[in-house]
Parts: C-alpha cells; structure tokens; sequence
C-alpha cells in the first residue's frame, strides 16, 4: 500500500538539479539568438535630455539600442501594467517608456548584440545626460511626511488611558533597514521568438501572472505568448511581480523579430525587491501579573513616489496576546527608490520582531520569565474578530521547544552566564503566519501503464512543490512515486495563483486529491460495467485506489488493476481536469504558529556575536514530507539570523544610490554564522482549514528568528539594540 505523504521523501527533481539537467530561464537557446544589456540611470529622479547611442553602435556585432524614443508601441494606460500582486493604489513602473527617471538604477536603454560581451561592452558606450531634480531617499528624512493608511485592524477600548493607568509600562521604537533579494539565480527571461509567437522562459513565481501582464503591456492576444518557469534559483517574494527583464525582452524581441536574452547583472537586481524600511513603536502596559491591558503598535514604512506598496505589520499584535485595549497606526513615507516587495513573511518577519522584542523588555521590567509572560497574555481567539483558532498547539511549541533546549537551565539576570570570555545569552520568541490556500486546477492524465502526468501552472522556487505533489498524487491514485510525472511551471497549464503566501503546498495539494477523485470516480463507472464486478452499487466513498488497483475499502480482497478497467473498456487514457475552491470558514482565524529559543555568545572585549544554537518549534497542521519541511525552517532560520545581525542596505543620500549592492558588501549568512540548527514539528490536527489539514510552511520558519536572537544579545550583555542588524559597533556604542 502507498503511503507517501507525511514520509521523509527526497527532492524527485534533485538528480535534476545536482546533475544539470534542470534548465533555468538564462539556460534556454535558440540559432539566433541575440544577448540583450541594459543601460541604467545614475540618478534617483529627473528627465532624460540627451542619449548619444553613437559609439555604442559602431561595434562590431551591435544589431540595435532600444530607448524610450524607438521602442515598438506599448500600451499606456496603467491598468495594463497592473499584475495580480501590484498594489492597489499607484501607477506601475513602466520599462523603457519615457524619460521620467523615478529611481536609480532605472533602465534607461537596452542593447542587442550577436554576443553578451559586446552587449555588455557597448552598453558602457552610451553617452546619455539628464535633468536632474531633488531627490530623497533617507527614510529619515520621509517619516515625518508619512500619509496615513487605513487601520489594519479595529481598536479595542481606549489604548491611550489604559496605558497610562497600567502597572507597568514599556514602549520603545524598533527599526529595520531596507534589506535586499539575493537569490542565487540572476533574474533573467529568454524570448524564443516563433513567426511572431514568442515563448517566454522566465525566472518568476507565477506564469501566469507575468502570461497576463506581457499580453496587455504587447497589447497582443494570449495565444501569441507562453510563459515558462520549470525550475527557479530562489525566489520568496522577488519573483512574485513580473520583473522588468520579461517585458524588454520581449520588446527587444518584437524590435528585431528573433529570439532575446537578458540575463540582469547582481547590481541591477537591487532596483527589483527588497523588504522597506520601517520604525515601529510598540507600547505595551500591563497589571502586576502579567496581564495585558494596553497595545498600542504604530508603524511607518516605506514606498516608492509611485506605487504605495505595504503590508500590515501592526496586525500581528492582535493575533498573539489577549489585551483589554488596543490601538493600531500605519503611515507610509514615500522615497525616490523602485517599489519595494514581498519578502519571505512579510509584515510578519518585521511586525513579531518589534512585538517579540518589546514583550522581552516587557518580561524583564515585570520580572518574569519571557515564556511565563507569554503564556500568561496567551490567547485561543484571534483579539481582531473574537474568533477561535481552527488549532492552536502553540503551547505545545513552547514546551517542546524549551525542553530541547534546555531552557529551564537559563539563568535570568543579564550577564550572568559567560563561558571563558564569551558572554551567554539565552532568548526567545513567538513565531506567527497566515494559513491560507487559494483556488487552483489541477490536470491529471492516467494512462492504462500505469503512469499519471499530473499538471497545473504552479511554481516551484525550490521549496520542493514538485515532490509534494508526486508525494500526493500517488497516495490519492494508488501508484508508487516512481509512476507519477509533474509538468508545472507553464502558462498554458490550468490555472494557478502565483506561488507565494505558504499557500501552495494546501492549495495543490488539495487540488490534487479533487481530481484524483474524479478520476476515481470514473474508474469506478468503468470497472461497474465488468462482468461479475465486486463494485456493482457501491458509492464513490466505498473504494480507493490503492497499490495500482480499485479496491473496497471494506474488503481490501475486492479489487481489480486500474490497467484491466481500462483495458475492459478499451481505453488508454483517463483525464480529468477540475477546479478546486476553498469554502470560506466564517467560525474560525487559521494561523500556523511557533516558539523559538537561540543561544547567542558575545565576545566580551570586542563585542563579535556568535549565534551558537537555535531551536525552532512548529505547529502547522499536517506536515506533507517532514525532510522537505525541515529544510524550510531551517532556511527561514538563517534567512531570520541575516536579519538580526548581517543585511542591510546602504544608501549614498547625496547620490539617491544604493552602494552595497552585491553579495560581497551586502552581508548575508555563510556556513561559519551558522551552527546547530534543530526543528520540531508539534502534531496539530486542523479539521476546519482545509480537506487535508495542510498549513503553509515556507514564512513561518523566519518569524520570530530575529526577536529571539535580539532577546539573546541582550541576555548576554544587558545592552538593548532595538535597530538593526545588530552589529558590534552598536552594541559597543550602546553599552
């Protein structure tokens, strides 16, 4: 009998990968294909007055520059260039359009050349002066002109009075810098060009978003464009918007009629994604006991001039701790840099790192334990809308998790723990994310050898999509792994929201088994009509399919080989295609949840800090492949040690220009930042959040990592950093 999901299952796509085999969007080839390079502004904001392309077309094997003064016709209106995950409010960033300059690093112009070289080469020919104006980009400077948002969430009382009145009171502001993409694969889109058909390989989350979006900026009919993404080289949020590399080119393909290459350098992908910058003022007032009576969290992020893009950082706080009042504030400061995006767990990396740090101080100023505190504040309702969780075993998180650490050894005074010069410092905090799922279709081909193609136009970033599905598929048709294939990846497959949000492993997932079903079902019909079938009045819901055969589920004996069916009917294939929505639970909130414990030591004279261990303990309903799992939350966990400690963008004001924009300069975790890195899954059933009980797990494995590391640091040294990175010219500096 199969049983492959909820087993340690290895990646079926990673001989692929380790071996080559695996093609990416840059690896992708035509005869003729022309190398594309993109010229980039040096100003933050201004007008073109002036391009001389004059040296750069004089070189041998230069075939064109592209500008906004000869591009093919693109549309103009900004409800074109509008995709599934641009904000409400603003106008899309336009490549190539006008001579408007709205950031630096903005494509300014594109050469085609027969090779890469001479594209790169000539590009640095182009001679071009602007108008520059006044920009701003220090988001210092910007917070005060912040424009206020709508309130995330609903007030509970009277925050203000109930804070003055408590018992005690912390509040503090909390910071994080801009911090950057740095996926390992460079964004890039290869436009294989077809008697003006053009099939686009692109390095994205989401075919057909980017499908939709190149067809209405092209003006073009659906069918004269096919985007495909087979495998993608890191992604979590960067690749959730059609980056500008697609629509040039294609624009570059339609200039020249023959297939276009444009591979984006590590520099230029800094104008493309990165997490906003963002103060956040957290007010927390509590009785003697604990017991929260005031939260006040107020936050101000950043956006470009044109686009308001945000996420709710202040809603966490109503999701964790029960409080008598609560306020929330969001305000966003617009600079003269591209639009910000979706980084892994956004709002929630950010918002649970101010709120985690602030109930650390909270715990210290009434003391008590940090997990006391939390346990004493926690709460089985969602404090925004009073409804229950469909589960919460965050708890179990905290016992498990402290357990494994070791946590009852923790001594709580600040300093009190060294190991030769090495300060110790133990700390904690609560992790917290949505568990969401979103329609999808799911085409599934049985074929009577005993194979099934199982397809949808999903993404795999290599979070490991296409094992769950085969891991699912063949428990849902009863075949062994080996007998399940998965084409995704593909705008012409049926439908699928972009991969983001720790949606898809539900969403498919339970697609999946929708139409497995009515596969089934059509077996079922077909094995009825057998001469002598065992299965003559029986119901959908009375058989399986199971070891390559339709079986009783009440007689495990009454069973026939899907291939006789088929055969007996005289068929070689069964396909069925079917559209999965997810009812709306109105009686519950659905969250995945997690405690993290990290041990950090601090070298006492020069303040280097070293995370030594982090635990991380998870309650996320039914865990599909517990081996693929891990690796998520490990990832995050690193992701969320960067955070506390490493990135940061750095920007030269005067120029409006990032100046650490690669992966030397712009510090991101290596092997020797990180140590012993341990995950605990907490058995969670959830009979409200889907079929299956399946919670996301790609954002939930960085919530919290930073706040528990910051808590450490202070555990260690008794010194409170409250912007980060926390680097040891701030904890010096601060002591």
């Amino acid at each position: 009998m199969t049983n492959y999901i909820g087993t340690a299952t290895s990646r079926v796509d990673g001989r692929d990968k380790v071996t080559g085999v695996a093609r990416y969007a840059a690896e992708f080839g035509a005869p003729d294909l022309v190398h594309a390079s993109v010229v980039t502004s040096p100003i933050a904001k201004g007008h073109i007055k002036q391009i001389d392309r004059a040296r750069a077309m004089d070189v041998e094997g230069v075939i064109a520059v592209l500008t906004h003064q000869d591009r093919p016709a693109m549309a103009d209106s900004d409800k074109a260039y509008k995709d599934d995950v641009a904000p409400e409010e603003g106008s899309p960033f336009r490549p190539l359009y006008d001579d408007r300059i709205q950031f630096s690093g903005q494509p300014v112009a594109l050469v085609l050349a027969e090779d890469s070289e001479t594209a790169s080469y000539a590009a640095s020919l182009i001679d071009i002066t602007y108008d520059e104006e006044p920009h701003v980009t220090d988001f210092a400077r910007a917070r005060d002109k912040a424009v206020a948002l709508d309130a995330p969430a609903k007030p509970r009382g009277d925050a203000a009075s109930a804070f003055a009145t408590s018992d005690v009171r912390h509040h503090a502001d909390y910071f994080v810098p801009i911090e950057h993409h740095n996926p390992m694969e460079l964004f890039a889109s290869t436009a294989i060009w077809n008697d003006g058909k053009l099939t686009v390989y692109d390095k994205t989350q989401g075919v057909q978003n980017v499908h939709g979006y190149l067809c209405r900026v092209f003006e073009c009919d659906p069918d004269d464009i096919r985007v495909v993404s087979p495998f993608v080289g890191g992604a979590f949020g960067s690749g959730l918007r059609p980056a500008y590399q697609a629509a040039l080119a294609v624009l570059a393909a339609r200039a020249v009629h023959r297939s276009v290459r444009l591979v984006l350098t590590r520099q230029q992908m800094y104008a493309l994604g990165y997490r906003p910058a963002m103060i956040q003022r957290i007010q927390l007032g509590a009785k003697a006991d604990g017991a929260l009576n005031a939260i006040a969290h107020d936050a101000v992020t950043s956006t470009s001039r044109y686009e308001d893009f945000h996420r709710n950082e202040t809603t966490w706080s109503s999701l964790l701790y029960k409080s008598e009042t609560a306020s929330y504030q969001h305000k966003l400061a617009h600079l003269d840099l591209a639009t910000s995006c979706d980084m892994r767990a956004p709002s929630a990396a950010t918002g649970v790192y101010a709120l985690e740090a602030a109930m650390d101080e909270l715990a210290v100023a009434l003391g008590m334990g940090p997990v006391e505190l939390r346990l004493t504040c926690y709460s089985d309702r969602d404090q925004r809308t009073g409804l229950p969780f469909s589960s919460k075993n965050l708890r179990e998180c905290y016992r498990q998790g402290a357990e494994a650490f070791g946590w009852d050894r923790r001594s709580g005074a600040p300093r009190s723990m060294r190991e030769g010069r090495e300060l110790i410092g133990w700390g904690m905090a609560t992790g917290v994310w949505e568990a969401l799922q979103m329609p999808i279709t799911v085409h599934i081909a049985l074929t009577s050898n005993g194979h099934a193609e199982v397809s949808c136009a999903t993404a795999d970033i290599g979070t490991g999509t296409y094992t769950i599905m085969t891991q699912v598929a063949a428990d849902v048709l009863g075949l062994p792994i080996e007998a399940i294939s998965i084409k995704l990846g593909d705008s012409t497959l049926p439908q699928s929201p972009v991969e983001g949000g720790s949606w898809m492993a539900a969403s498919v997932s339970n697609g999946i088994v929708t139409t497995g079903k009515a596969v089934r079902d059509d077996l079922l019909k077909l094995a009825q009509h057998i001469s002598g079938s065992p299965f003559k009045g029986l119901s959908n819901d009375e058989v399986m399919l199971v070891d390559g055969a339709i079986t009783s589920r009440a007689n495990r004996r009454d069973a026939i080989a899907i291939a006789d069916v088929m055969r007996a009917a005289s068929i070689d294939r069964i396909e069925r295609k079917e559209q999965t929505t997810f009812a709306k639970d109105k009686a519950h909130a659905h969250n995945t949840h997690s405690a993290i414990f990290a041990e950090v030591r601090v070298d006492e004279d020069i303040g280097v800090i070293r995370v030594a261990r982090i635990v991380s303990a998870v309650a996320a309903g039914r865990i599909l492949n517990p081996k693929t799992a891990r690796s998520q939350i490990m990832g995050g966990m690193v992701w969320g040690i960067g955070m506390a400690l490493h990135e940061e963008t750095l920007i030269d004001h005067r120029l409006g220009r990032i100046m650490n924009a690669n992966i030397a300069e712009y510090h991101v975790p290596v092997n020797a930042d990180v140590h012993d890195i341990d995950v605990i899954f907490v058995d969670e059933q959830d009979d409200f959040v889907n079929p299956m009980g399946i919670k996301g797990l790609g954002e939930i494995g960085i919530v919290g990592v930073a706040a528990a590391i910051a808590n450490a640091v202070y555990h260690a040294t008794g010194v409170r950093v409250r912007d980060l990175p926390i680097t040891l010219d701030k904890l010096t500096r601060t002591a």
